[in-house]
C-alpha cells in the first residue's frame, strides 16, 4: 500500500477574511503570559523512562510542581519509553486535541521463527492503511472492534529474529497488537520486543522534551529564582499542542461571547487556515495566538472567508476564564 501523510506533513496557509487590531491592555501572547499563567497553560513535553506507569509519571509531575490538575496525551505502558505530553492545570482542556493528532514509535519486533528481510518488508508495507484491531486482553479499555490508520512502516534493521521498524498511526493503535497480525500475516508469529514513542501531534523527542529530573531540578531553580525564563526550558504554551488542528482567529469583541458559550458565527472571523473541513475540530485563537476554544466546523475554509452571516462552528469545549476580554455583547444574545 501507499504511504499516507501523517497529520505533521500537512500544511496550512492562513487566509485573511478581514483586518482588525488587537488591544494589549487585554490577554498575552502566549509565551509572554505571566509566571502563574504560564504554568497554568502550559504542556510539558516529558521524555517518559521505562518502569512506571503515565499516570504515576504524571502524579509525580503534578506533585513536583505542587499542581491541582494535571492530564497526559496517550497512555503509554510501563515499559514503553518516550513522548508524554503533560498538561498542566486548565491546559488539560485540550488533551482532546493530542488524541486526533497522531503518534510515531520506534519498534523491536521479535519474530518466532525464520523470516527473509524482503518478505518482513513486504508484510511491513501491507499494513499502511486502515486496518482492524481489538485491543489486546492487558488494554484498559473495552475490547471492541475499532478502525485504525497506518500512515507507514518504514522497515528499518534486522537482525536475526529481531526486526526494527517504524511506525506512524492515529491514535489509539496497539503496537503490540500490530506486531501480533504481521507474525501472523509471516506464518512465524511474532511480539512486542521494545517500544519507544518518538512523536505525539506536534510534540518530538530531542526536541524541547524534558526528563523528570529536568522538571524537578528547573522548577525547584525557578522557585528560587523567579526568573520566567527557567520555566520556558520546560514548559511550553498549550497553544504548541494546538499546532497540527486547523485555526480561526477572531476579533476582540468576539472572544468573550465565545468564553460565555456562544457558537462562532462569522462576523467575528478574521482569519481561517486552509484544510478545514465540516465536522473537523478546530481551534479558536485571539490575534495573539491565545487559545479561546475548540470547536467542531460547520463548513470549509472557503465557506468560512465567504460567508457574512450564520453560525461556522459550535464549541466542543471552551479554554480562555471569562472576563479576560471585555464583554461587547448583549446577555440577551447568549445563554
Amino acid at each position: 500500500m501507499p504511504r499516507t501523510a501523517p497529520p505533521w506533513e500537512t500544511t496550512r496557509e492562513t487566509l485573511t477574511k478581514a483586518e482588525d487590531a488587537t488591544n494589549p491592555a487585554y490577554g498575552h501572547k502566549p509565551s509572554e503570559r505571566p509566571a502563574a499563567e504560564y504554568i497554568r497553560y502550559g504542556v510539558i513535553n516529558l521524555d517518559k523512562p521505562a518502569g512506571p506507569t503515565s499516570h504515576e509519571v504524571a502524579a509525580w509531575t503534578k506533585k513536583i510542581m505542587h499542581l491541582q490538575r494535571i492530564g497526559h496525551g496517550g497512555t503509554l505502558d510501563p515499559k514503553v519509553t518516550g513522548v508524554l505530553p503533560v498538561t498542566l492545570e486548565d491546559s488539560t482542556k485540550i488533551v482532546q486535541a493530542l488524541l486526533h493528532s497522531g503518534k510515531e514509535y520506534v519498534c523491536v519486533m521479535k519474530l518466532h521463527g525464520e523470516a527473509e528481510e524482503a518478505r518482513v518488508q513486504n508484510v511491513l508495507a501491507e499494513f499502511q492503511d486502515q486496518i482492524y484491531q481489538r485491543p489486546p486482553l492487558r488494554a484498559s479499555v473495552k475490547r471492541q472492534l475499532r478502525i485504525r490508520r497506518i500512515y507507514y512502516t518504514d522497515f528499518l534493521e534486522k537482525d536475526g529474529r529481531n526486526v526494527l521498524f517504524r511506525v506512524g498511526c492515529e491514535g489509539g493503535t496497539y503496537i503490540r497488537k500490530l506486531c501480533h497480525d504481521i507474525g501472523e500475516i509471516l506464518g512465524v508469529g511474532a511480539h512486542m520486543q521494545e517500544l519507544r514513542r518518538t512523536r505525539a501531534g506536534p510534540f518530538t523527542e530531542n526536541k524541547d522534551s524534558a526528563r523528570l529530573h529536568d522538571v524537578a531540578y528547573w522548577f525547584g531553580e525557578w522557585e528560587e529564582q523567579k526568573d520566567p525564563a527557567i520555566l520556558h526550558k520546560i514548559i511550553q504554551p498549550m497553544e504548541t499542542a494546538l499546532a497540527l488542528v486547523p485555526k480561526i482567529v477572531v476579533r476582540d469583541s468576539a472572544v468573550d461571547a465565545v468564553c460565555h458559550g456562544a457558537n462562532l458565527t462569522a462576523p467575528g472571523i478574521l482569519a481561517a487556515e486552509t484544510g478545514i473541513k465540516k465536522d473537523a475540530m478546530t481551534a479558536v485563537l485571539t490575534l495573539k495566538g491565545e487559545a479561546v476554544a475548540l470547536a467542531t466546523a460547520l463548513v470549509s475554509t472557503e465557506e468560512i472567508l465567504n460567508l457574512k452571516h450564520g453560525t461556522v462552528a459550535t464549541l466542543q469545549r471552551v479554554v480562555m476564564p471569562r472576563g479576560t476580554y471585555p464583554k461587547v455583547w448583549k446577555s440577551g444574545n447568549v445563554k
